[in-house]
Parts: C-alpha cells; sequence; structure tokens
C-alpha cells in the first residue's frame, strides 16, 4: 500500500519523537516489560494488541522491508538500519537496547532527510 512521500516523512516524524521522548524504554506501570520497537508504537497498526487484526503490508514501514522478509511475523523489524546491515531483529537479538534504539534513531534521522531532500528536488 503506497503512502505519499510527506506522510512517510511526517509518520517517521513521529517515530523520532517516540523515541527520544523515551517510548521505548519500560513504562513505571511495567517495569519488567520492554516495548517493541516499532510494534508498541502508536503508529503501528497493531498497537496494543496481542493478535494482529490489520496485516502489516497496510504499514508505512512496509516500503523498507526487504522483499525477502516481508511475510515475516514482524517484518519491521527487518529493515536494514545502517550499512553493516544491521536490522531490529539482530540488535534485539544482541541485547545492547541503547545500541539498538541509537540504530534505530539514526536510520529514521537519515531517512527522513533523504526523503525531504528528494521532496525538494521535485523527485
Amino acid at each position: 500500500m503506497p503512502f505519499d512521500r510527506q506522510e512517510l516523512i511526517d509518520k517517521l516524524k513521529l517515530e523520532i519523537e517516540v523515541i527520544e521522548k523515551g517510548g521505548y524504554y519500560p513504562s513505571v506501570r511495567q517495569p519488567r516489560q520492554l516495548p517493541r520497537i516499532f510494534r508498541d508504537s502508536v503508529s503501528c497498526l497493531n498497537v496494543g494488541l496481542e493478535v494482529k487484526r490489520e496485516p502489516c503490508l497496510h504499514c508505512f514501514l512496509m516500503e523498507f522491508v526487504p522483499p525477502e522478509h516481508r511475510d515475516k511475523e514482524e517484518p519491521c523489524h527487518y529493515i536494514p538500519l545502517n550499512e553493516q546491515g544491521d536490522t531490529v531483529a539482530s540488535l534485539s537479538a544482541a541485547g545492547d537496547r541503547d545500541r539498538l534504539q541509537d540504530a534505530v534513531l539514526q536510520w529514521l534521522k537519515t531517512t527522513v532527510a533523504r526523503l525531504e531532500a528528494e521532496a525538494a528536488a521535485g523527485g
């Protein structure tokens, strides 16, 4: 489901805000439960649901998921975040939450900058 460029930019900026305001750290009410990057965000079509009601293919993040990972349970966790090929899935498995959030934040900012530059260039 294609999204227009400005809609993508706005949604990615919302994710930046979520990270910068600590939205992916444990809440006071559930200090032992770590929120899942993207899946527990207000921008997720299935936020707050144990069982997905909306298919991920309707999510704006699918535009960034490599085709070979689009059938995964959480395809957004397979978006390449950097030149090393790190993903939310690989960094989560490594267990370094700060490095994970830093990589996601950098990817979000880089992607927004690229989309804004493309828009300014008329592309």
